[in-house]
């Protein structure tokens, strides 16, 4: 029998507990991320939204069943950007805690080290949902709201899946970047290109009229389809080839994350992180 098979159920409840706990310790010791998480969708849903309402038409599709105003067409992909940044900003804390040797301490834990940073990553994708509703709590004042109060409950599972998918890129993202130094620039690199080559500000038939390469590069990307699970789930609909999409990347990027922080196999510790 090994080490981890002789764990009791409630000792896993107890160590997710834990780094979850730590992790909330952090989320609300560090209030700048609270806010920052959140100026940035308003700042697009109020200032930007109202200078391009009358530029980006939004015709009927689903899941509309009307014409929509352009702030609540952007509402979706500026919930999926506060959890794009959340997912970089954990791996960022990745990177820290490794230079720190935080990380070290805790993949030495007797626990399976793919239970650890399932662990770590719930714990991110909980911070991330709490903060996208704060800030469809905001909006909420804006009339930006689903048909009916039960969108608010059937957008949970979408943002619970987007959160893992974008979480498990930033933990596989944190196990190739060496130095803290480097973050800022990989950081950039994802998030901006997945940001606006993404259904999250525009239609798809729109970036299509205009450049069709374009068009099916964003159908390509996964967090045009993360936008788009969260769009519907928000209309009480599910769009099936988003939620297979986000899934199958999510299986992806975390089991690619698990295997980089294996010792064995993965870069992370022979780079001596």
């Amino acid at each position: 029998m090994t080490l981890a098979s002789s764990f009791t159920p409630r000792q896993y409840l107890v160590c997710l507990w834990g780094v979850v706990w730590r992790e909330g310790l952090r989320f609300l010791h560090q209030r700048e991320r609270f806010i920052s998480a959140l100026v940035r969708p308003l700042v697009w849903l109020f200032i930007f939204a109202a200078g391009f309402r009358q530029v980006l038409g939004v015709s009927i599709i689903p899941p509309y069943e009307t014409y929509v105003l352009y702030e609540v067409y952007i509402a979706p992909g500026l919930m999926a950007m506060i959890q794009l940044f959340n997912g970089m900003q954990s791996s960022l804390s990745m990177v820290y805690d490794r230079e720190m040797g935080n990380m070290r301490t805790l993949l030495v834990s007797p626990f399976p080290r793919w239970f650890l940073l399932g662990a770590k990553l719930f714990a991110g994708v909980a911070v991330s949902i709490l903060q996208v509703y704060a800030f469809l709590a905001i909006a909420y004042f804006w009339e930006i709201e689903p048909p009916t109060k039960w969108g608010y409950l059937t957008v949970l599972p979408a943002l619970a899946l987007g959160g893992l998918m974008l979480g498990a890129l930033g933990m596989l993202l944190s196990s190739l970047i060496k130095q803290l130094e480097n973050f800022a620039g990989v950081m950039n690199f994802v998030i901006f290109p997945m940001f606006f080559a993404s259904s999250a500000l525009y239609p798809l038939w729109r970036v299509k009229e205009s450049s069709p390469w374009l068009y099916y590069a964003c159908q390509a990307n996964p967090f045009t389809h993360a936008v788009e699970l969260i769009r519907f789930a928000f209309y009480q609909q599910v769009d099936w080839v988003s939620l297979l999409v986000v899934a199958a990347y999510t299986s992806i990027f975390l089991i690619s994350a698990i295997i980089a922080y294996d010792p064995a196999r993965g870069m992370l510790m022979r780079r001596g992180g």
